[in-house]
């Protein structure tokens, strides 16, 4: 298929004069012509990146958008822009499949005063571009396709039924089924999966929770024998994604294609909001969906997490069950997030992995209800501070005293003692744990 791209964007080259780059609809460099030219223009600083990281910064993405190139229908031409590193103006030719958008095709316009292509140029140009459309429309169809496979390994729970959906998916992907991969969660998800993540193998949306136990609709996110677990505690449904990775060290790139759903799902949440679990509008995300900020995404609530790389299928469902608890601990501690690696996540990985409804400690049951709540932050931040007063009352912005103040009165709410390493363990395992609920 690689070789398909490059064949026809070297086809445009030649019909147009002048070397053709092509990016899918999420910006990500899938093929580009030679450079041969002298014109230090020719490679001005947003042509350089996208071709030596392989994708457009979002801001790149938003100034381009703006010209409306997702709803063209035919070329579009794009002035020259020194101020945002643009030195020369572009030629977009939309690359669409019935009349949706699946990539662009750019080349580098001749400068003011200079003949350009001509319309003849052009019109055999964007029929390589439909043919080009025509490509990625299939790539994007074979990878839904694996949904159902996909799903079927995050959903058998235990046993053969998880053995024979995780052969089912290595014969769906190929030789490819052996590779390295690493799973995602983002949630909550309304809506359809994408279209197409990039440098994704399959993705999925994982239904939210309808029970507990075997036969629920959810994965499992403990280690318990239950399959029912949903991705997090309200059962949000999520989306899942499988990346493809050429090994460990891919993953951080990989990361920022996951950022970029973020935006998607919060355009969803916040237009979808009464019908998240039902259905709503497809979060593929058209031209509205770029108005929507990470920061947006993160105040709606919407994270990811992102498990540690698998070879094989068969650690899949654990990793799966990583994703979920890094998503879920993204969305307890901002500081985690938006988008979480389960190696980065700290003590969550041992409380995420315990049941999915928290257990109800009575030491700490008062302490956690809405009258204490500044007592219980008093109590988690000199706990994280490693029970050193200093640091706490520095970090609480709050006089020594008035910490040993509050910390008396949490030993009286709880009955524990707060100089005992075991009572200090157990209070700061239930204030992590409630976070994620």
């Amino acid at each position: 298929m690689k070789g398909d791209y490059q064949d026809l964007v070297d086809e445009i080259s030649a019909l147009l004069g002048a070397p053709a780059t092509l990016e899918n609809r999420d910006f990500r460099l899938i093929a580009f012509g030679a450079h041969d030219s002298d014109d230090d223009l020719a490679m001005d600083p947003v042509r350089t990146r996208s071709i030596l990281t392989r994708q457009s910064t979002a801001d790149v993405r938003s100034w381009f958008e703006g010209f409306g190139i997702a709803r063209a229908t035919g070329p579009v031409r794009i002035p020259a822009a020194p101020e945002a590193g643009v030195f020369r103006g572009r030629i977009c030719l939309p690359v669409r499949y019935r009349g949706i958008v699946q990539g662009y095709v750019w080349l580098l316009d001749q400068e003011p005063g200079l003949p350009g292509p001509g319309p003849a140029a052009l019109d055999a140009a964007m029929e390589v571009a439909q043919r080009i459309g025509v490509l990625l429309a299939e790539e994007a169809k074979a990878g839904a396709d694996l949904s159902r496979e996909f799903l079927a390994v995050l959903t058998a729970g235990r046993g053969w039924q998880q053995d024979m959906a995780v052969a089912a998916l290595r014969v769906a992907l190929g030789a490819g089924g052996d590779g390295l991969h690493a799973a995602v969660c983002v949630t909550p998800w309304p809506g359809e999966a994408p279209a197409s993540v990039p440098g994704a193998a399959a993705v999925c949306v994982v239904p939210r929770r309808v029970g507990s136990g075997p036969g629920s609709a959810g994965p499992g996110t403990g280690t318990g024998t239950g399959a029912g677990s949903g991705p997090d505690t309200a059962g949000e449904p999520a989306l899942a994604v499988l990346l493809r990775l050429r090994s460990t060290d891919a993953l951080t790139p990989a990361l920022a294609a996951v950022a970029r759903l973020l935006p998607r799902a919060a355009e969803a949440t916040g237009t979808d909001a009464k019908s998240a679990g039902g259905g709503g509008k497809a979060a593929g995300g058209g031209a509205g969906a770029t108005a929507v900020t990470a920061a947006t995404a993160t105040a709606r609530g919407v994270t990811a997490g992102v498990a540690d790389p698998v070879r094989g299928l068969a650690d899949l469902p654990a990793a799966w069950e990583q994703a979920v608890a890094a998503a879920r601990a993204a969305a307890a501690q901002p500081r985690l997030g938006p988008v979480a690696q389960w190696s980065a996540i700290g003590p969550y990985r041992m409380l995420a992995s315990l049941a999915a409804d928290p257990v109800d400690d009575p030491a700490a049951h008062t302490l956690l209800t809405p009258a204490n709540r500044e007592l219980a932050r008093t109590a988690e931040v000199f706990l994280d501070c490693a029970g050193q007063a200093g640091r706490a009352a520095a970090a609480l912005g709050i006089h020594r005293q008035t910490l040993y103040y509050r910390l008396g009165r949490v030993e009286q709410l709880t009955g524990l003692d707060l100089d005992e390493g075991e009572d200090r363990l157990l209070l700061h395992m239930a204030l992590k744990a409630a976070r994620l609920t």
